[in-house]
């Protein structure tokens, strides 16, 4: 079942350079609205793109607070990829063609949320 989704960046600037930048994504009426646990194995995993009557615009990783593996965010398995932050969060927008991607790791990482919408 779909609903809506609003997704912002803010970001804070302090000391030298005062100033908030608040950028906002387009609101996605038909987004899932769902937030996946999950456990990456070592290596290459496939995130699926969740579908069943809706449309996903984004996704916002979450990696777990004390994670220390790489994360590489990739197409799909033969590309170099984007070296994620291990504990920071990620959020790309998704093209309607987007079916799935891959996040390759460099071992078990337990407690990886993905936040769709």
């Amino acid at each position: 079942m779909a609903t809506t989704s609003t997704r912002a960046i803010t970001i804070v600037f302090t000391v030298d350079n005062t100033a908030t930048e608040t950028i906002s994504a387009a609101s996605n009426t038909a987004a899932p609205g769902v937030m996946e646990l999950l456990t990456l194995s070592s290596g290459a995993n496939t995130i699926t793109v969740p579908t069943g009557g809706s449309t996903a615009k984004a996704c916002t990783m979450m990696p777990p607070s004390g994670n220390t593996a790489t994360l590489t965010l990739k197409g799909v398995t033969g590309d170099t990829g984007v070296l994620m932050h291990a504990t920071d969060p990620t959020s790309i927008s998704l093209a309607s063609s987007v079916t799935s991607f891959v996040i390759t790791t460099s071992a078990i990482v337990t407690g990886m949320r993905l936040y769709w919408s």
